[in-house]
């Protein structure tokens, strides 16, 4: 009998990703909101948020290991009780001490927090549905995300302008402690595995495990990754870094103006993502892996027209117009990328790897994308004035990656 993909527990899933995906979209943007326009320093901005990033890469991979040792629904229920607890004792001390030192602690917190749930979540999924249904269900995570991302910081925006932090974080607190208590009621089918040595040990050998099937039993997964990492190391970062630094200091837009449609561009970026999400669930039974290199080729593709206009045209709105679309497209065919690669690593590795190689798997991509942010800072600061020969040198870098990583998926 075929299992249908909303069951009881994976629907309670599904509303608890809502709820707390989009409490902290919120937090992430009204904090460091709140930092800029207290200290006016963008040095003490970029600082703060760079150690804001390091947790999230350290505990992604312990969140793995611990998510196939530990019932899962556990892990989501003390991780969302955690987070509500960093921001009840934020609001307390807030004002009685040095406020960059405070927001830098509470952000390293909440990433390293989301870090080690988000291995929990992935991992669900084959605990929670048939193999047939693993597409969509990925799919519908990762368009609750890209709708978190979107409407977290338009709401939290609203919220933040008119009353100031404090109502935002309160309204983040409740989220936090409303998915903590539904997950409560989740049950998600659970194995205890004993490793018979110590927790360092058994880290240890988990990694080391998850590392040799990654690389031996299933290298397709090593080769997958080492062109995810080259995607974010020379695409995604170049957009990261570029996008706000060409619509706010490059092109010739009024400064409040271009400061809004910077929002505006970052929306369209979540709403890509959104899209991408959905035209997954859409098109899954479609969507086979030997073809996902032809969307990061399209990814590539899309960085083109960014360089010429800006090469070709004297206009900022045009420049902002067509950089603005590009992204979009771009967000669509790695989002739908992602959830295609993210189904076959959980269809193809057994369930008691599933956490800790999904783990390894974020860990590693995510260590190239702050690699590439400074990579990017740099180079746009050199070619100062050529701008356009930055986002074509992007562009003809992720082309050859795509490239490659067509005839890596062609031969699954």
């Amino acid at each position: 009998m075929k299992q249908r993909l909303f069951t009881g527990n994976f629907a309670l899933v599904v509303i608890g990703q809502i709820i707390s995906l989009f409490g902290n979209a919120a937090i992430r943007f009204a904090l460091p909101l709140y930092l800029l326009n207290d200290t006016g320093s963008s040095a003490v901005y970029g600082m703060v948020t760079a150690c804001a990033f390091l947790p999230a890469i350290l505990l992604s991979p312990i969140g793995g290991i611990v998510a196939d040792r530990v019932n899962k629904r556990n892990i989501m229920v003390v991780l969302d009780f955690s987070t509500a607890a960093v921001l009840v004792l934020f609001s307390l001390l807030m004002g009685r001490g040095n406020l960059v030192l405070l927001i830098t602690v509470a952000l390293m917190l909440l990433y390293g927090i989301a870090g080690a749930y988000q291995p929990s979540v992935q991992a669900s999924i084959p605990a929670l549905v048939s193999p047939e249904h693993y597409m969509e269900a990925n799919s519908i995570i990762n368009t609750i995300s890209s709708f978190s991302s979107l409407l977290g910081p338009v709401l939290g925006g609203i919220v933040y302008s008119k009353y100031g932090l404090e109502p935002v974080l309160w309204g983040c607190i409740v989220c936090f402690l409303m998915s903590a208590v539904m997950e409560l009621f989740i049950t998600i089918p659970f194995v205890k595995q004993d490793s018979g040595v110590g927790v360092w040990k058994t880290i240890e050998k988990d990694f080391a495990e998850s590392i040799r099937f990654i690389r031996i039993e299933k290298p397709v997964l090593g080769k997958g990754l080492v062109v995810i990492c080259g995607v974010n190391l020379f695409l995604a970062s170049m957009i990261v870094v570029g996008l706000p630094y060409m619509v706010t200091e490059v092109l010739s837009l009024e400064a409040m103006l271009a400061n809004r449609l910077y929002g505006f561009a970052e929306g369209a970026l979540a709403a890509g993502g959104l899209i991408g999400g959905i035209g997954a669930g859409i098109f899954a039974k479609k969507l086979v892996i030997q073809k996902a290199g032809n969307l990061i080729i399209a990814c590539a593709g899309c960085v083109f027209p960014m360089g010429v206009v800006l090469m070709a045209s004297g206009s900022g709105m045009v420049g902002y117009v067509v950089m603005t679309i590009c992204c979009f497209m771009i967000m669509v065919f790695s989002t739908i990328f992602t959830v295609q690669t993210m189904s076959f690593v959980q269809a193809e590795t057994p369930q008691n790897l599933i956490g800790k190689v999904i783990a390894v798997i974020l860990t590693v991509s995510m260590c190239a994308q702050p690699l590439g942010n400074a990579l990017y800072g740099i180079l746009f600061q050199i070619c100062r004035g050529y701008e356009f020969g930055v986002i074509l040198f992007a562009g003809v870098i992720s082309l050859g990656i795509a490239v490659r990583a067509r005839n890596i998926f062609h031969k699954i």
